[in-house]
């Protein structure tokens, strides 16, 4: 304990007063810029952070079944609304720290030149989406599908990933030929560009990603850190450079 004390004081210069443990749960699509904003977070406060990735409705329902979660990073506005009228969150906490951009992408260059013929044509054998119930962006994804006039003839060729992680990795292991994907995704991939078409945001509704401070977090200085952290200019640049919108 005195070692590890020293090398804080080493590497910090002091020992951070009252730093703590905050627990948040992440939706799927944020795991890139989350993995990017953590170590920034941390060196800042001296508060460290342990998180768990999944699709919101999932996350949702652990949050519902008393997951220790203190803070809830959700794909959509339903899910937070939901936790502060039913007090599972802090009132008021609430807000935008994100707004999500929709892709259809395959790993594998030259697969469309036009993606909306592509998709209308389809000639493929699968089309990954995430679980329209439990990830908004799955929600999206059929929605893109309902407004070109293609959804319920796709089907029988429709992959569902229980998160948009699993969707994307549906793709890059070649199970299916494409998917709709998070931009944050295709922005963070560091394998070749593929094909990719970037969902004009008319075919779909706004993916406005909301954050709640949750009642397990209520007396938590760490937690409400990490919230102020997430409006940040700092925190801001991370999230546009994965190609959201950042709320001001």
């Amino acid at each position: 304990m005195k070692i590890l004390l020293l090398l804080c004081v080493l590497i910090f210069g002091v020992i951070p007063a009252g730093a703590a443990e905050v627990n948040v749960a992440v939706a799927a699509n944020f795991t890139d810029a989350m993995r990017d904003i953590v170590p920034l977070f941390e060196k800042a406060t001296g508060h460290t952070v342990k998180v768990s990735f999944g699709s919101t409705g999932k996350l949702y329902a652990q949050i519902e079944n008393g997951a220790p979660f203190e803070v809830f990073l959700a794909a959509d506005t339903k899910r937070p609304a939901k936790a502060e009228e039913s007090g599972l969150a802090v009132s008021g906490s609430r807000f935008t720290y994100a707004t999500g951009r929709l892709w259809l992408w395959s790993g594998k260059a030259g697969v469309w030149r036009d993606g909306e013929a592509w998709l209308k044509a389809a000639t493929f054998a699968h089309l990954a989406i995430a679980n329209p119930k439990t990830a908004p962006y799955g929600l999206a994804a059929q929605q893109v599908m309902q407004h070109l006039g293609i959804w319920d003839g796709v089907q029988p060729k429709v992959v569902r990933g229980d998160s948009i992680a699993q969707t994307f990795q549906f793709v890059v292991s070649g199970n299916a030929e494409a998917g709709f994907v998070a931009g944050s995704q295709v922005k963070g991939w560091k394998g070749t560009a593929g094909s990719r078409w970037e969902v004009p945001q008319t075919c779909y509704a706004p993916i406005e990603q909301q954050a709640v401070l949750l009642a397990k977090g209520a007396d938590s200085e760490a937690a409400r850190a990490f919230l102020s952290f997430l409006k940040s200019d700092t925190a801001r640049a991370v999230i546009r450079g994965y190609g959201y919108g950042a709320a001001e």
